[in-house]
Formats: C-alpha cells, structure tokens, sequence
C-alpha cells in the first residue's frame, strides 16, 4: 500500500503522517474550490452564446451555493459514518459527472440542474467539514494552524486558476476551460485514493502532539442515521444564543465573500472597461494575499480571543467593501482593495471553528460547524442571486457591494456579543 511505504518514509524523516493528510487534503480542497470559483469567468461567455441573463445565470449559482452549504452537516455526519476517503472520492465522482454533462447543455435548465444542484451537493458533501475533520482526528497541537492552512486552500483555490480559466475562456471557449477543471479534479482523486486515510490508528500512529506511545483503537461502527445526526445536532445547539451569533456573522461572511466577490468582480469589472483576463487576476492576486492571511489568522487564532479577531476581521473587510466603489476602478484602487480584502477573504474561519469547538465540544465541533457554514453558502447564494438582479434592473453591481459593506460593520459589532470563556474551560 502507498499509504504505508510513504508512513515508513516519513517516520525515518521523522515527519508525521498527518501532514501528509494536510498536503493531499489542501490539493484536494484547492482544485474542489477552484471549481466553485469557475464559474464566474463563464457568466458573459454564456451570456454571448446562449442569451441568458445575469440574473438567470446567478440563480443557478444561487442553488449551488445554497445546496453547497446546507450539505455541509449531513457531510459531517457523512464523514463520521463513512470515512474520510469513501465520502470524499464520492463526492469527487459527483463533481466530475456535472461538469462533464454540463459541457453539452443548452438551456437554462440544465446549467441549474448540473452547475446548481449536482455541483452543489458534490462540492458540499466535503466543504470546509473535512479540513475540520482532519485538523480534529489528526492533530492534538498545531490544530488551529491546520485549519488556516486547509481553509486558505479552499479560498486560494477559488481564486487562482481564474487567470488560467479565463485565458483558456478568451483563447478556445469555456468548455476547452471547463475540461481542464475535470482533468485537475481526476488528478485529485487518484491522491485521495492513494493518501488518504481515516484516522491515525489506520497507519499505526497516533494524532500528532499526542504524547502517548500506542496507536489510539478505532472507534465503535458509527450507525447513527445521517439525518438523525445532523437535524439532532441542529435541534441542540439551536437553543444556544451563540449559535446563532456565530451562523448570522458566517451568513454575512458567505454574502460578502463567495455570492458576491467572487462571482461577480469579474462581470462588474467588465462595466467599467476592464478585461476579463485582467479582472481574474486580480481575483487570483486576492487569492495569494488571502492564504497568507487565513494561515496568519489560524496562528492567532491558537494565541489571541477569537471574538476580538473576528471583530477586526469583519469591521475592516466591511470598510473595503465600502472603499471599492470609490476606488474609480484605478490599477492603484483595485491593487489596494485586493490587497487589503483579499488578506480578510476567509481569515474568519479558523477563530469561528474554535470558538464553535469551545462552545459544543470537540466531538460535536464538526457538525456544529456544519450547520453554521449552511449559513455562510445561504448567504453567498442570497448574494449571488441579489447581485445579479441588482445589476439586472438597476443596471449596477454598485448597490449590492454598499449593503455589503454595512452588513460587515453589523456582523463585527454583534460577534462581541458573544460571552467570554474562562481560560480553564477553554482549555479543556
């Protein structure tokens, strides 16, 4: 097993196995995301070619970003049941037969169908659940940092192929773009299947920063029904107010980052004269700075109160939003908005999974995290679909990117609403 030879491997270089988790999962994570951030570049090639509208076009995003997130719980309680390898290759055969179907459709119906529906349940059936999940069962220390590192991966992803994807639109077509995508996700697959595997125990290990010397036993078979797993643990943490603190910040988060951002930068950019391949990479520029800063924030995060991080984090990206339309769409502007916005774009993740851990317990922290994230792709498809019926009748992305904006200012003053944990309990 490749497993296996590459775990003797990486013991005589005394390298934990969990970090090859990390490295297989974050290009996983990389190519899944940058296939959810694809679309953006085909709004107006698909405008030319088949007539639809923006806002047409921004429904089918809309369902995928709904359906992308509220598969998130059920893709907990899939991940606990199933395996981490089983639940992620399915999903990986899920994206694949979407997009490869999607290259032969020609109605509204079917970009709904393929791009909304079976896109949105294939990529929500990992998410951000599985770097959660791998950062709890592999690490003891170092998991906030593990978390930044996985979380950059999906928003990096997002936004890093967009030049390429766009090059390839401008030069042969979407679809010549759209099968590349399906080559990288094939590729990505055959690392999940060689790679991956469940647990620690499953190569002799412990997790890492586990100080003990025998490999932890497997857990009992977990039979408990996916649906009972996930609406029970939605029934208990909704009588918590935190909870709903923490779900209205991601719902806010989604709707200034993937509905809006990412989706329709590019076709905005456009109204004010600026190349599509010129706007992608700025997308992409943003994606740089945002690894950058979603790895600092899993750092600070493990070191500082996560209420005020999270504060800072949403009360300045809710001021750049605010800047760009001021910005007169300068190569000066932009080159500041993607710096300052792009280092904000996920830094958000790492301080809510901790404080969702504090709150609920590790061994609940994954499907609570689940339900909160539903939130977070409720609010990128409510985004996604306002945006374009903004630019649809007002004939102006400007108004959503200022409701935005206020909305971030909203989301940085409630977070401090939530009660602080005593050093001890936080700890434990």
């Amino acid at each position: 097993m490749i497993s296996n030879w590459l775990s003797a491997a990486l013991a005589r270089r005394n390298i934990h196995y969990g970090w090859a988790m990390v490295a297989v999962t974050f290009l996983t994570a990389l190519i899944a995301a940058g296939t959810v951030g694809a679309p953006g570049v085909f709004i107006v090639p698909l405008q030319k070619e088949f007539g639809w509208t923006t806002a047409e076009i921004s429904s089918a995003l809309s369902i995928r970003f709904i359906l992308f997130g509220l598969m998130a719980p059920f893709a907990a309680a899939l991940l606990n049941r199933y395996g981490l390898r089983n639940v992620t290759l399915s999903a990986q055969l899920i994206v694949i037969s979407g997009l490869v179907a999607s290259l032969a459709m020609t109605k509204v119906w079917h970009l709904m169908l393929l791009w909304g529906v079976v896109i949105g349940i294939g990529t929500g059936m990992t998410a951000l659940v599985l770097g959660a999940t791998i950062a709890a069962r592999w690490f003891v220390a170092r998991r906030g940092l593990v978390v930044g590192i996985l979380t950059a991966s999906v928003a990096t992803g997002q936004l890093a192929f967009l030049p390429l994807l766009a090059s390839l639109t401008e030069t042969y077509g979407w679809r010549i773009a759209l099968t590349l995508v399906c080559v990288l996700l094939v590729v990505s697959a055959f690392g999940v299947l060689m790679i991956m595997r469940d647990r620690p125990s499953d190569v002799g290990l412990r997790p890492f920063g586990d100080e003990g010397t025998e490999p932890l036993p497997a857990p009992p078979p977990n039979n408990t029904p996916i649906m009972a797993a996930a609406l029970g643990t939605l029934r208990d943490a909704s009588k918590s107010g935190v909870f709903w603190i923490l779900f209205a910040t991601f719902f806010i988060c989604g709707a200034s980052t993937n509905g809006l951002v990412q989706v329709h930068l590019i076709p905005m950019c456009l109204d004010f004269g600026i190349p599509q391949v010129q706007a992608a990479s700025l997308l992409a520029a943003m994606g740089i700075f945002d690894f950058v800063g979603t790895i600092a924030s899993g750092w600070l995060s493990d070191r500082y109160d996560n209420r005020y991080l999270l504060f800072w984090y949403y009360g300045l990206r809710g001021l750049s939003l605010l800047f760009l339309p001021f910005s007169d769409f300068t190569l000066y502007g932009l080159s500041l908005f993607a710096m300052f916005y792009g280092l904000d774009w996920i830094a958000t993740v790492p301080p809510t999974v901790r404080l969702t851990a504090q709150r609920f317990g590790a061994e609940r922290a994954n499907l609570v995290f689940g339900w909160i994230f539903a939130g977070h792709q409720l609010g990128a498809g409510t985004a996604a679909f306002g945006a374009g019926l903004s630019r649809t009748v007002l004939q102006s992305y400007l108004p959503a990117f200022f409701v935005a904006g206020a909305l971030c200012v909203v989301a940085a003053l409630i977070v401090l609403a939530i009660a602080r944990v005593p050093a001890k309990t936080a700890a434990a």
